[in-house]
């Protein structure tokens, strides 16, 4: 068959495909709730994985995941209840046809009421036939927009670091960077005003000179040339454009009574960071087993400990290396090679290097570092390691032999630098009881 859009056959089997569609889009539908809900919880993982390890590339990769999973969720269960409802108006039609308003015998006023808002059987299923249509492609380009935003959120993303790298020359700073951060936060506004008003900055002569070089660069960055004739499509009816102007505040909607909760106290929530008084489960190692929770800051092996030593494992952190980076100078190295690399250049330090060095390293980690528990203090002796969590961190053990038995505040600190002073800073308390055996 020909593929000729102007070829009759060939428009005569996209009719009937129109006509067939919706055994399709069950098909689809039915498949990818069941595939969504089995990807959701790995997603959620993996986007906490990278907020705690301060990948911003990655945070921005799997939360555009997360909410793509729920636009796409959300959008294909309408369309099931949806669908469902069609397939079950077309039986009742089967067997009772059109509303009979004579033999409901309701009074003039009902009745001329219910003719007019109702109207026919067969008019209630073409709309439900056209809102199922609707909702199902209309999924698909809400991800593409949603897509082409995190593309430029991580072009610029990827901009701010660049200028942010000592490494990199000013004159690529000056005449590169800014001026494309500038661009690209430019063409944003003026794409967002073009879409909020349906294509206005396409419609006018005036607007044409300026806004067309803005539209050309973003349609490849924000991948419109895969999805613009549904767009363009979608827009050319009234239903369409009336459609459009509610997507965005039914969703801001949704968002915001997602986010509605219900509080039973004034002083206590379940989000709370463990401090002499309260206890939270991502400090211990027991309760974050099986779970989707991640160590905050540091952890020990329980709330309660009954052995006479204390493991304590400590999170790594960016910003922490670059305080050992200032406290010993000869760690820094030449080239700061944190972020991303490639699997065919030079990412990481070799390991010779790092052999030599990671004595020297832990060495001032301990330095800057101090436990105490209560009032006691412990210098630590770190060893590097990584929790089952797969959080990459240091680890040092404590004697509790002579710690009385009952209630303890394992209180960790560091030193830290405020301009160009050092002063100690508060990293987390972690409180626990103690009963050994």
């Amino acid at each position: 068959m020909s593929n000729d859009p102007q070829d009759k056959k060939f428009k005569k089997w996209l009719d009937i495909l129109q006509q067939e569609s919706w055994q399709l889009e069950l098909i689809i539908s039915g498949f990818a709730i069941y595939g969504l809900f089995m990807v959701i919880e790995p997603i959620e993982t993996a986007a906490l994985q990278a907020e705690i390890d301060q990948n911003v590339y990655k945070s921005i990769l799997f939360q555009g995941l997360q909410v793509s999973w729920y636009i796409i969720t959300v959008n294909l269960i309408a369309h099931v209840i949806l669908r469902g409802l069609w397939i079950g108006a077309i039986g009742l039609r089967y067997v009772s046809a059109d509303i009979d308003y004579d033999k409901l015998n309701y009074s003039p006023k009902f009745r001329r009421h219910l003719e007019k808002r109702v109207g026919s059987f067969d008019r209630y299923v073409a709309s439900l036939e056209k809102y199922c249509s609707i909702i199902f492609a209309i999924t698909f380009l809400l991800v593409f927009y949603l897509i082409g935003l995190l593309t430029i959120t991580f072009c610029l993303t990827l901009l701010g670091l660049m200028l942010n790298k000592d490494e990199i020359p000013k004159w690529l700073k000056y005449w590169f960077g800014i001026p494309m951060i500038m661009f690209i936060s430019l063409g944003m506004v003026l794409t967002f005003i073009d879409f909020a008003t349906q294509g206005w900055l396409k419609k006018k002569k005036w607007t044409t000179f300026f806004y067309y070089p803005v539209y050309w660069v973003f349609k490849y960055l924000t991948l419109s040339i895969l999805y613009r004739p549904m767009v363009y499509n979608f827009l050319d009816t009234r239903f369409g454009k009336r459609l459009s102007f509610f997507v965005v505040p039914i969703y801001l909607t949704g968002t915001i009574l997602v986010g509605t909760g219900f509080s039973t106290s004034n002083y206590l929530t379940k989000d709370m960071n463990s401090n002499s008084y309260t206890a939270n489960q991502s400090n211990y190692e027991d309760q974050m087993q099986g779970k989707n929770v991640f160590a905050d800051r540091a952890s020990i092996p329980s709330r309660t400990i009954y052995k006479p030593a204390l493991p304590v494992f400590i999170v790594y952190g960016k910003s922490v290396e670059d305080d050992v980076f200032r406290f010993n100078e000869s760690l820094k190295p030449d080239q700061d090679r944190r972020g991303i690399y490639s699997l065919f250049g030079d990412g990481t330090v070799s390991f010779s290097q790092r052999t030599n060095k990671l004595k020297d390293y832990l060495e001032t980690l301990q330095e800057m570092y101090t436990l105490k528990i209560d009032s006691i203090p412990y210098k630590p002796t770190f060893l590097y390691v990584e929790n089952p969590q797969k959080q990459i961190g240091y680890e040092t053990t404590l004697d509790l032999q002579g710690i009385p038995r009952g209630k303890h505040v394992l209180n960790i600190t560091r030193k830290d630098f405020r301009e160009d002073s050092v002063y100690i800073r508060s990293i987390i308390r972690i409180p626990f009881w103690y009963y050994p055996e």
